[in-house]
Order: structure tokens, then sequence, then C-alpha cells
């Protein structure tokens, strides 16, 4: 089957790969805003008086062919920006795309050759110390299933991620997803212009994409990968080997439409076929329980875009994108048994249009909106009750039925300039009008948690959670966000970038969220290769949308949710007896704000060789009435007897009234020592103190707004190093070509561990939670197991025609994933009533091989 697909591929693409491609020299020209400019004037010019003219096409692309080896330089001039120019050497082969960015009229260029590190700047968007994956390193790097998000967000700051996760910004969007394939993204970045007001978060808590433009030539590039159980290492704590196996096909395609050469398309697809399975570790009555769980996940996602050139000055774009996914058994694993997971399935699609247009020479407007829609069930394979026994075994039935629906729209308007030695912008965006729905109908059936496996045998369970009523929730959700900034060169060797953001959100009753921000750069020493660099700024957070479904539900009316504590009998309730008890209420503070975050940050880059800069900073965040949730009618101290009121049970009050306080040292590191070795590597020490609990992993951050403390009287004890806390982080991207048959990448990430917190396992306090900790014992007092993995990729291009090198090209390639095969524990338990006190369940996969060829041309 899967030789079958490969072939009907090659035979359909065999009249492209027949086409005469020789030595060349291509790129895309990018306004200041990033996007593609047309019709503009390309000169290639070679020591000897040899000259050639072309003009970019309607998406921005340009090349020079035949070529023969040499120096060249290649020229871009445009009215209303400043004329660029980059050396170009070309030896035996093309060499890689290049990307020049343009600046308006009045402001310094900035040109971007892939694979090299650009020099220092005093430009406010060219700080050194941001990290970027160009398509060069995309492809060169071992990056796991293709998941570019996943492999840059190790770099990610995690005190600067908002509430709602991480921020993907997305051709300068914000977007819940790429909305396109692997092979059709052209660059990853963190932290470009961090203090920039166009954006609502701070540049180290966000991750920027942007995605190819459509070519007047045709292209294409399409990907298989493999992975296979035989192939990878034992799983720690697996009886067996879990036999797993994925199957990835992935391309897109993109070329001219019509004879005119004003309209071209791209084509992007991906399928996933994904046979996993799950490792249970978990201990029940009659001992410990060890048992893989099949685990598959189906997903599939295609996107279209035509690009059209109404003018020289006034291009538009049109993306079309569906997405299908399906997971079964989520959930299952550690202490979960499989009788306790759901079936999950994600239908999501979605239109972009934008349009670009120069007003003036001077002046450029961009026009954006995006409109979608989504629908994801999640059912659980079991309705029985479910059973839970702290960190020992979760069973019975998953009581997680949920339905989540939205229809969402986002708009940007942006208008950028020159004037003088101002570059300016200004705009509004709207990154969330959304009407949103949730069919719930979770817990239904009653949750029964035990402390212990002696309770559970004794039918003793100290908390009931159930839930009933009208299960159906609809809102809506209205974010907007408006800013300006001003980049002003004061001299040659120093610039200042201010900016104000507005933030507003419809349910949020304080209107005065304004965020200012300012940076500078300053070129110190006559050669200008060392620049000092400073800023800071104000951030504004949201809530997320699972707080504010949870206000719209539990008011007392729509859904009734039943905590029973003390002594209970191992029945759910049935009606009358559930209509008996007090129901739960959820709701913000009186007087609650939208919390913020102060980010300032100064520090010093230096180019310490042709292609090499170095960066060292101090970052410092502060956050300010940061959310949390406390139940106000828990039972009082010193003995705990009952509620103050009766008449309900959890009242949870969702406040503004926590703080955050992290500082780092990072010392970063890009581009290319010696002639073999190209990449970045980061070193960070750093120290986050918080009393809001959030666990922050592979790009993901649950925040404390939906957490509750050990005690609802006393929240001294909550003040302690935050969950993600990490002392010592180091992360290393790059690659090795000592010989053309020997490409490497290598992929490194080495972390001292994250804390954790020791609890009894009981609820003495009788709030129906097992949060409760020792007597004087602070939250995450307990240090976690550190973390270190070594990934690294082989592959090998072949030439359909040797003597074109241009030309079409397979590459194999062999990507190993923890290649030492280090066991890396996950947080042990700091249950002292479980038995599994003071050891791991759950660790980091073990060794993996990955196989893929990419046809390209």
């Amino acid at each position: 089957m899967i030789l079958g697909r490969v072939s009907l591929i090659l035979l359909l693409l065999w009249p492209a790969l027949a086409q005469d491609r020789r030595i060349a020299i291509s790129g895309t020209v990018l306004d200041p805003t990033g996007t593609p400019v047309p019709a503009t004037a390309v000169t290639l010019r070679k020591s000897g008086g040899i000259e050639q003219t072309t003009a970019t096409d309607h998406a921005g692309v340009f090349r020079f062919e035949p070529l023969d080896a040499g120096t060249y330089v290649v020229s871009v001039t445009r009215d209303g920006f400043v004329a660029a120019s980059v050396p170009v050497r070309v030896g035996g082969r093309s060499p890689a795309p290049l990307r020049i960015q343009l600046k308006l009229a009045g402001v310094r260029q900035e040109i971007t050759v892939a694979g090299e590190a650009a020099p220092v700047s005093v430009e406010a968007g060219e700080n050194r110390d941001a990290v970027s994956l160009d398509r060069s390193m995309l492809e060169n790097l071992p990056v796991f299933d293709q998941d570019y998000v996943a492999a840059i967000s190790q770099f990610l700051d995690p005190g600067s991620v908002g509430a709602g996760g991480v921020t993907l910004v997305v051709d300068g969007m914000e977007q819940s997803s790429v909305g396109v394939s692997a092979s059709a993204i052209q660059e990853v970045k963190i932290n470009q212009n961090p203090y920039a007001a166009e954006f609502a978060r701070p540049g180290r808590g966000r991750i920027e994409i942007i995605t190819k433009p459509a070519s007047a030539r045709y292209h294409g590039t399409f990907n298989f990968l493999f992975r296979d159980y035989r192939l990878n290492a034992r799983n720690p704590f697996a009886a067996t080997r879990p036999e797993e196996q994925r199957r990835i096909f992935e391309g897109s395609f993109t070329g001219p439409l019509g004879q005119g050469r004003k309209m071209s398309f791209l084509i992007t697809a991906d399928h996933e076929e994904d046979d996993l399975q799950s490792v249970v570790f978990a201990s029940g009555p009659a001992g410990t329980i060890r048992q893989n769980v099949a685990n598959p996940h189906r997903n599939s996602e295609y996107s279209g875009s035509i690009t059209r050139q109404l003018n020289d000055r006034h291009v538009v774009f049109v993306r079309g994108n569906y997405r299908f996914g399906s997971e079964q058994n989520r959930g299952a694993g550690g202490f979960v048994l499989p009788e306790a997971a759901a079936d999950f399935e994600d239908r999501n699609g979605s239109v972009i249009y934008n349009d670009l247009w120069n007003l003036s020479p001077k002046t450029v407007n961009q026009f954006r909106i995006s409109a979608a829609r989504s629908a994801a069930p999640l059912r659980s394979v079991t309705n029985a009750p479910a059973i839970v026994v702290l960190d020992a075994f979760t069973g019975g039935g998953g009581q997680v039925d949920q339905k989540t629906t939205e229809n969402h729209t986002q708009i940007n308007e942006f208008l950028s300039g020159q004037a003088g030695r101002h570059q300016w912008k200004a705009g509004i965006n709207v990154p969330d009008i959304s009407r949103r729905g949730l069919t719930d109908y979770s817990n239904f059936g009653g949750v029964f948690t035990f402390s212990t496996l002696d309770d559970y045998r004794r039918g003793r369970p100290f908390s009931l959670v159930q839930q009933g009523g009208e299960g159906r929730t609809v809102f809506l959700e209205m974010v907007l966000g408006a800013f300006v900034q001003d980049e002003f060169r004061v001299s040659r060797d120093f610039s200042i970038s201010a900016g104000l953001r507005y933030d507003w959100q419809n349910f949020a009753h304080d209107t005065n969220n304004y965020s200012p921000r300012l940076s500078f750069a300053w070129a110190v020493g006559r050669k200008r290769k060392t620049v000092l660099r400073g800023g800071g700024g104000f951030f504004y957070d949201r809530t997320g949308t699972q707080p504010l479904f949870d206000l719209k539900r539990f008011n007392g009316l729509r859904v009734r949710r039943a905590v029973v504590t003390g002594a209970l009998s191992d029945e759910p309730l049935d009606a009358a007896g559930f209509l008996a008890v007090p129901t739960s209420l959820a709701r913000f503070a009186s007087g609650w704000y939208v919390p913020y975050t102060m980010q300032y940050s100064a520090g010093v880059e230096r180019q310490i060789a042709k292609a090499a800069v170095i960066s060292v900073s101090h970052w410092a965040t502060r956050g300010v009435g940061l959310f949390r949730s406390r139940d106000l009618n828990a039972p009082p101290p010193p003995f705990y007897l009952a509620r103050p009121n009766p008449a309900f049970s959890v009242l949870r009050q969702i406040e503004s009234s926590g703080h955050l306080q992290s500082d780092a040292l990072e010392v970063l590191f890009r581009g290319s020592l010696t002639r073999y070795f190209t990449g970045m590597a980061q070193y960070t020490l750093g120290r986050a103190w918080t009393d809001v609990p959030g666990n922050y992993a592979a790009g993901t951050r649950t925040i404390g707004i939906n957490s509750f403390p050990a005690d609802n009287y006393d929240l001294k004890g909550e003040w302690a190093r935050a969950d993600y806390d990490q002392r010592h982080r180091l992360n290393l991207l790059g690659t090795i070509r000592p010989a053309r048959f020997l490409n490497l990448g290598i992929g490194l990430a080495a972390n001292s561990g994250m804390p954790y917190t020791i609890t009894t396992g009981r609820d003495d306090n009788r709030d129906g939670l097992a949060n409760d900790r020792p007597a004087g014992v602070p939250r995450n007092s307990l240090q976690g197991p550190g973390f270190v993995e070594l990934d690294v990729r082989w592959s090998y291009d072949w030439r359909f025609q040797k003597a074109k090198k241009d030309g079409a090209r397979m590459t194999l390639a062999l990507d190993a994933f923890n290649v030492t095969n280090r066991v890396n524990y996950l947080s042990y338990t700091g249950n002292l009533s479980s038995p599994f006190f003071g050891r791991a369940v759950e660790a980091k996969p073990p060794r993996r091989l990955q196989l893929s060829a990419r046809f390209s041309f």
C-alpha cells in the first residue's frame, strides 16, 4: 500500500521532474510586515561586468538561471523602500533561497540569508536573542513527526506564557493551529521584537510562523515518515514493548494559474495514521497493574490558497483549510485504566482572506480576516461511575462526556509607513469574536474519590461529585486590541522603539487595560559589532474559555454540582438524594480585574565571527493579579465540621490575587563557528516563584485559575517555586556537514528538575479535595528529576540528474530520538498515602527511530 502511494505520486509528477534545472539563485522579497512584494526590480551582478535583471512575481519570488560558479551580488530596488544588496557565493550547487525583507525609505534594511546569522543591528526587530529556524534548518534537524511548533517550544519562557497557553501567530495573525502542512512552513521563531505593541503577549511567550508564499513556478515537496515499535527501545514501565506504528503522508504543491502570471496556487495535505499504545502502571486491589492500551490516532488536514495580483500595488490572497482528527482511549495510561478513557473527535474548517495594498510609496495597508467553525465531541468509553483511588488507579467510567463547538472570527487591520526617521505602525486586531457552545454531561454518573486502596476495599470514599441538569451552555466571547508603535532612528548607532497597546474583553469590567512598551538599541565602537539592548513593557492576560463556561454552567440554575464529603456509601445519589444536596456555584470576585505582567530586560549582543553572534541578557518578569480559585464556603478551621452556608456546597470564587516573580540570565549563540556547524544554543539560569499553581509542558500551560489552595483560609504556604521552575536549561539545535554523505542534525535538551508537592492524600479539612499538606510544609517542597535528551538526524540527497544541481531530488533520512536511551522519569509521586510515594510511574519515551523520505522539485 505504501509503495503504491509513493509510486503514484512519482508517476503523476514525472513531467515536472523532467524540466531542465541548472544552478540558480532564487529568493523572496518581503515588505516590513513579512508580506511578499510583487513587481519589484531585482538585479544580479558578477565580477567582470556580467549583469541580469528580473522582477518578482505576484508572490514576491525571483530566480536567475542558468549560472556558473562564482561570487554574485543580488540587488533589490523599489520605490518607497531602501535598496537592498546581498552577496551570494555559488559553488557546485544552487545556494539556499534568499529571504530579503525590505525597510521603508529612511530606515536601514534587514537582509537575512538562510542558514547564516545576520550581523548585529540597532533595529527593534533584529534582536539577536531571538530564536529562529529557517526552511533549511527545519529540513535538516531531528524533528519528531515534523512538529516544528513542539520542537521550538523548548526555547519558550514559561513565565511569559498567558493563562490561555502559548500564543501562536501565523503570518501576523493569532491562530489556534498552523493551518498548513509542515513542508509549507518557511520559518519559525520566538522572541522576535519582544516588546512590540502589535502583540498581546511578550516575545518569549509566543511562537511566530511564516508560511511559504505561492510561487509563479511549479514546486513541490512530498514527505513520508515511518516509525515501528521494532525499531524502538523498551519502555521501562511496560511489561511488553508496545506494538506501535506511525505513518505520515505530507506535502505541498505550488505553481501559476492561467497565462498572465498574475495568479498562483498553493495546495498542502497532511494525513497521519498513528497506531499508538499507552502504558498503564498502577496499583489495584489485586496488586500492580501493567497493561498496554491501544491509543490509535487519525489526523488529516488539507489547505488550498490562491494569490491574485490585482495591479503593481495591490495583492489579495484567499486560503481554505479543513482538519479532521480522532483518538481512541484518550486519557488511558499511568494510573488511568482503559475503562476510564474516552474517544475524541475534532473537526475544524476555516477561510482566510488577506488584502495587501501599497497606498503610496511610503504607506502600506494590510487587512486580514478569518472565519472558522469547529466541533469536538468527547465520549466516555464506559458510562459507569468513576472510581479514583488517589495515586493508585482510576477506573470505572470516564465521566467526561462533552461536546464543544465554536464559530470563530478574527480580524487584523494594520497601517504602516515611514516619515523621516520614523518607522510607524498602527492597527486594530480582533483575535476573538466567538460563539462558543458546550454540551456537558460529565460527572452525571458520579465520581467517587478514595484516599487509599484500603478505603476502596472497605467502600469508604471521602468525596462524591455528581452533576445534573441542563448541560447545554452558549455564550459570546469578544477580545479586541488596538495599538500604535513608532521606531525612531535617532542616529546611525542608536534607535528607540515606543508603543502603546489597549486590550478589551467583553466579560471584563475593567476598561483601563493600557500597556506601554519601550525598547532601545545602541551600537558601541567604531566597528559596530556590539549592541547594547534593553526594554520593558506591560502585558495583559486573558482568562481562557473554560472558566467562562464554568461561570455560565454553575450559576445555581443550569447545572447542579453536588459535592458530598464525610461518611458516604459507594453508590451514586438517586434523584431525590441528588436534589436534596446543596449545589455548587462559580463566580468572579467583586472588583476582579484582568491580570497583567511586567517584563523588562537588558543585554549585550556581540558579533564574534562573520556569521556568528552571541547575546547575554537578563530577563525579569513580575505578574500582578494573577487568576486563581478559592472555595469561600469551605469548612473553617480548626475543626472543619460544616460549611458556613449550608444552602450551598462549593462556592468557587475566581480572584485576581496571585503573584509571580521570575528572573533569568540567558546566553544565546546563533550562527556558524566553523564551515561545518550551523545552529543555535541557549543556556538559561533561572528562578521563578509564585502562589499560583500551574503546569507547563510541550507548549501548553494549565494555569491556577482552575486550581484551589490546600487551605482556603491560609494562603501563606502557596508562595513557593513555580511548578515549571527549573534552575538550569540548555537547548541546542544545529547541523553538521563535514562531507556530502554526512549531513547530520543535532538536537540536545538538558534541564534540571522541576519541583513537586508532598500531600497527605487525605481530605482532613473536608473541602472535597485531597490536596492537604503536612503541617508547615509549603507547596513544591520536593525536587523532581532532571532531563537529558539527545536527538540525531542523518540524511542524504539523491539527485535524479547529477548534472542539474538544482533539479528534483530524493532525500532519505534516519532520525534517532533519545539516542542514548536515557530514562527520563516524570515527576515523582508526592502522596504519602500512595503505594508509589517517592517513585515515578511514568517516563519520557525511550529511544525511537524514525525513517523518512522526501521528494522535492
